[in-house]
């Protein structure tokens, strides 16, 4: 399991050396639009590295990966971003006209705000803790 955990300190340096090329190859002039994906994606990657080192922490005290209350959390997490997720392309597709972007970068922005959410849900589960049935 410790070879999951690696993969994700991999996936976080891939997305930030690609994040990096396309910042520092770009030759013309950053919109606001351009720099809050930048911040999202690094609040991701931050996210992503946090978790690495919860499950780094884990498997030296020699917990199991996946214990029941984790799956729990996640469970609800994947329930609760599901449900949200919904009503941000909803927003997404009734803004769409309003919005002067093209289709693509819509559609960037949906996914990095549905990760977002996903990574807020999870946040707000882990820590204010999963109420018993």
């Amino acid at each position: 399991m410790m070879k999951r955990t690696y993969l994700i300190f991999i996936v976080a340096a891939f997305v930030v050396a690609s994040v990096a090329l396309w910042f520092f190859s770009v030759k013309t002039k950053f919109q606001p639009y351009d720099l809050l994906q930048f911040g999202v994606i690094l609040i991701l990657v931050a996210f992503a590295i946090f978790i690495g080192f919860k499950r780094l922490g884990s498997a030296k005290r020699g917990e199991p990966p996946e214990d029941e209350m984790s799956k729990k959390v996640m469970q609800r997490t994947a329930a609760l971003s599901f449900y949200i997720s919904i009503y941000l392309w909803l927003a997404i597709m009734y803004f769409s006209d309003r919005i002067k972007l093209e289709s693509h970068s819509l559609i960037g922005a949906g996914i990095l705000g549905m990760a977002v959410v996903f990574a807020v849900c999870w946040l707000v589960i882990h820590f204010g803790g999963v109420k018993n049935d």
